[in-house]
């Protein structure tokens, strides 16, 4: 054990025997004749481990004054583990003081190897406390700073007023909803809307790209592992599933999974619990799920490539997010927004948008959606020299690189498989430079390239 432990016993011979046996097994070992320093040495070195004799006053033996001063150690700090030192004739107020939140009790003359025993079962508590109260208020700010970055749903077109509408209906339900739309339009803005109109909304909402999990750690990733599973397992770990409980768990690229790893989320669904990679334990999960693809189910479920009854499980409630192109002066709103937040970042305040740039932005089609959007408008902001954004300012897809045919005619997957086609060769074959290009990660790229069947 390296760690911290203080002694208080009014016995001298006592503090000295523990000293010499505790001092090879702490970093640091502190003793007290009397309890009037306890909790400011308890605060100066942060202290682990306490034991603490049940009396000092010669002739009382109550051991009020060792459960009195153990209440003080856990309205201190409640993860100390505190053992009580008692003779033999005072067990039952031993015992009284573990009923009060001690952790063990040692009977005087103790037994060397029961003691060090105890006391490494105490250290391993502690630590345990320590992990849960950290987890706990890591959980907490990221709650908080989601209530203080909120997301926003911007659009004022007929088909978004449909949308929002549609959002408020079913977010107030506890239904599993599944999220389709073209890659860019935001699924995962509208899983966090969904979110912060459930009853679920003041606990977390995890998201989770499934397209990114490789298979071999898709289990520790989603439903956790205990220590020692598999080589790399040093530590106990809590996966998505068990993180999420209680809250909304966003299961985005969902179609992106193989057969095998479907059948392992539909039986987490099914059972409404998860087992811990290299566990036996279940675990009972509570959760909302949300889910999310811009593959065509239906055509996957005829090709056996997604499971039918797993289908089924997510989706309960289907919204269609419509793709930008169909959003009309939508396209205007979201640039303004971009626009405003990228001024405040890059320093270039007074910009504005021309009325011929603003029809450019109009008529493009956005294959890339919001996303490409977004990206479009960091560009120019960051390359401008002047106050206005004219034309010129935004260099759009179809004028930067060679598209092979008519994009009116193709359908979505094959304009993105043309366009990663047509970036790899603009880019020389630079895979960073094209998951930067097409404003995607790297890991995402690749997975693109295997479903197209692209040879990088």
């Amino acid at each position: 054990m390296k760690s911290k432990i203080l002694i208080l016993d009014d016995n001298k011979s006592v503090l000295t025997a523990l000293e010499m046996l505790l001092q090879s097994e702490f970093d640091e070992v502190y003793s007290l004749n009397n309890p009037n320093n306890l909790i400011s040495t308890i605060q100066k070195h942060n202290v682990d481990v306490v034991l603490l004799d049940m009396n000092f006053k010669a002739g009382i033996n109550t051991g009020n004054e060792g459960v009195y001063w153990l209440h003080q150690i856990q309205k201190l700090d409640p993860t100390i583990s505190v053992i009580m030192i008692t003779a033999y004739g005072d067990v039952e107020l031993a015992v009284k003081a573990v009923k009060e939140g001690a952790f063990d009790f040692i009977l005087k003359p103790w037994d060397n190897n029961k003691l060090l025993s105890t006391l490494h079962a105490s250290m391993k508590l502690r630590k345990s406390k320590i992990e849960n109260v950290s987890l706990l208020k890591t959980t907490q700010t990221l709650k908080e700073e989601l209530k203080q970055s909120p997301q926003i749903l911007i659009g004022q077109s007929e088909p978004m007023k449909q949308l929002i509408k549609m959002i408020k209906k079913v977010a107030v339900t506890d239904a599993n909803i599944f999220i389709t739309g073209e890659n860019g339009t935001g699924k995962e803005l509208i899983a966090r809307e969904i979110h912060s109109y459930s009853k679920r909304n003041k606990e977390i909402m995890l998201s989770v790209d499934m397209g990114a999990i490789s298979e071999t750690l898709f289990e520790s990733e989603l439903f956790g592992h205990v220590k020692g599973s598999f080589t790399d397992a040093k530590e106990n770990r809590i996966g998505k599933f068990e993180a999420a409980n209680k809250g909304t768990l966003f299961l985005d690229e969902i179609g992106n999974l193989s057969l095998s790893l479907q059948v392992k989320i539909l039986t987490a669904l099914q059972n409404r619990t998860i087992i811990k990679l290299g566990s036996n334990t279940q675990i009972p999960i509570d959760i909302r799920l949300i889910s999310a693809t811009n593959k065509d189910i239906n055509t996957m479920i005829s090709d056996g490539l997604f499971r039918e009854d797993l289908f089924y499980r997510i989706n309960t409630i289907r919204i269609e997010i419509p793709p930008l192109r169909d959003r009309g002066n939508d396209i205007l709103l979201i640039a303004e927004f971009y626009l405003n937040k990228y001024i405040n970042k890059y320093d270039k305040h007074g910009l504005k948008i021309n009325q011929k740039a603003m029809q450019k932005l109009l008529k493009y089609k956005w294959p890339g959606n919001v996303r490409e959007l977004k990206h479009t408008m960091e560009k120019a902001v960051i390359l401008a020299d002047d106050k206005v954004l004219n034309e010129d300012s935004f260099t759009l897809i179809n004028n930067t690189i060679n598209l092979k045919s008519d994009m009116q005619n193709q359908t979505i997957e094959e304009m993105e498989k043309e366009m990663i086609l047509a970036y790899i060769q603009k880019e020389s074959g630079n895979m960073s430079s094209v998951a930067k290009k097409l404003g995607i990660t790297r890991q995402t790229l690749y997975n693109k390239l295997k479903r197209y069947d692209i040879c990088s």
